[in-house]
């Protein structure tokens, strides 16, 4: 009898636990109501800890926001930020001058490198119904080679991302998203140029999976020696290896081992995390992520000197005018246009 391909698992809250070379996953699902004149929640504030709301009151958070939800400026150095945006839509802006608008199964790829400042926030753009937001924000890490790299990001709109379907002997379809890694040939959008995700034998992976009510599918095997998690987030009960799992849980699986997964009566959904360790020294401390306490220590010094290249927006969380649409304007002067945002 062959090993099983589950090494472990373990519970899902809104933090995931991660494996190198990932470092962080927060799972954002937030049911905000309409907008205000703000794109703010027509709603109080009363009761909540503005400025650090994250207890989910009435099935949403304000986080660091104190008007519009989000997190206003903030830096970065040392690793990568991979937000892909399931719905709702997030305002980018940033200290080199760059700002974008982005959501509805779009991804913001940004390598932090060397350093950064930036605002991600959450504009209610329908003022007349409900602004679902439901996201992932992914760290990634940077070998030390490539820690202080220029800062730079690039945007994977949902278009353009891959989505591939599989259909099982009964013809219950289960849909792969891939945002990064080869999947049966399907080759994913290029990551930003200092990507870990960039190097041929890094085998990063990110993938989304949706599995019709009823449906069969195999995960199939990657390289050996890879760290790789598969994290049942959406859906009542799977069976993995036909065993029933009846509560969201991540997978810690053997990276060159199959996976049989048959889903129960709702369709469900999974975020698959794969890669090959970096295998350096880990040093973190709030939004820095380095090899050492002594590299902690400069960029804190560095922040503290140069502020990342510094602030050249009028407020700290700043958005965009209501009826702007999906957009990215680079750093470089580069301007990316899309469609204009449901609700502007």
């Amino acid at each position: 009898m062959s090993p099983s391909a589950v090494l472990q698992a373990f519970q899902l809250g809104f933090q995931w636990p991660m494996l190198d070379p990932f470092l962080f996953c927060a799972h954002h699902n937030d049911d905000y109501p309409a907008g205000n004149e703000h794109m703010g929640p027509v709603a109080s504030l009363s009761g909540r800890n503005i400025g650090q709301d994250f207890a989910g009151k009435d099935g949403w958070n304000m986080y660091h926001g104190d008007v519009i939800p989000g997190f206003p400026h903030h830096p970065h150095r040392g690793f990568e930020t991979v937000t892909l945006v399931r719905r709702g839509y997030i305002d980018h802006a940033d200290s080199l001058g760059a700002t974008a608008r982005f959501g509805q199964g779009d991804v913001q790829w940004l390598t932090a490198g060397k350093g950064i400042n930036h605002s991600e926030m959450f504009p209610l753009l329908r003022r007349d119904a409900g602004n679902p937001l439901e996201l992932f924000q992914i760290w990634l890490n940077l070998p030390r080679e490539s820690k202080m790299v220029d800062p730079y990001f690039t945007m994977l709109w949902s278009e353009n991302i891959p989505t591939v379907a599989h259909r099982d002997e009964t013809g219950k379809v289960t849909s792969i998203t891939v945002v990064a890694g080869r999947w049966d040939g399907v080759k994913p959008l290029p990551p930003p140029p200092d990507s870990w995700a960039g190097r041929s034998d890094s085998e990063v992976a990110i993938w989304t999976i949706r599995m019709e009510p009823g449906a069969r599918y195999t995960l199939p095997p990657g390289a050996p020696g890879l760290n790789r998690v598969l994290y049942f987030f959406e859906g009542d009960t799977i069976r993995v290896e036909g065993a029933g799992l009846d509560r969201h849980a991540g997978l810690h699986l053997r990276s060159d081992a199959a996976l049989p997964i048959e889903n129960g009566g709702t369709a469900s959904e999974f975020l698959l995390l794969q890669g090959r360790p970096i295998g350096q020294p880990v040093a973190q401390h709030g939004p820095f992520v380095m090899n050492s306490p002594e590299e902690i220590r400069q960029a804190f010094v560095d922040y503290q000197r140069t502020q990342f290249g510094g602030w050249p927006w009028p407020s700290t969380g700043p958005v965009h005018a209501r009826e702007e649409g999906r957009f990215a304007r680079h750093a470089d002067g580069r301007v990316e246009k899309r469609e204009r945002a449901e609700g502007s």
